[in-house]
């Protein structure tokens, strides 16, 4: 089963660390995208550019109604993502888990609907 593991952390607090910190912490991330490809749950996954490149789109009157930014001011933004294909929601976990952001922010778990088998 596929499952979306939504990587959510303060991005204020990312901009104010040091280059030693930042290439740590990007060490730390490397090392668990490589742990996820070896052990073969990877599907894929992105970082993304702050809140402030964002866009968000409504319709209005049947016309698209654009602002700048996220759709809500929130204490963590969402930074990336990972897709990853485990047995079971419990592996789904453990990986999660495993995601550098776990420990000062938050990995949602999410199951991805697969439409192929829908009739």
């Amino acid at each position: 089963m596929h499952y979306l593991l939504l990587i959510y952390s303060d991005e204020k607090a990312g901009a104010n660390v040091s280059k030693e910190e930042s290439d740590a912490w990007m060490g730390e991330y490397m090392a668990y995208t490589e742990a996820m490809q070896k052990a073969g749950v990877m599907l894929a996954g992105e970082a993304l550019h702050p809140t402030s490149a964002a866009t968000t789109v409504r319709l209005q009157n049947g016309k698209p109604l654009t602002t700048h930014g996220p759709f809500a001011e929130t204490k963590e933004q969402l930074g990336g993502y990972y897709v990853v294909n485990c047995n079971n929601l419990d592996e789904a976990i453990e990986w999660a888990a495993k995601c550098p952001a776990a420990r000062a922010g938050s990995i949602e778990v999410r199951p991805v609907m697969d439409f192929s088998q829908a009739q």
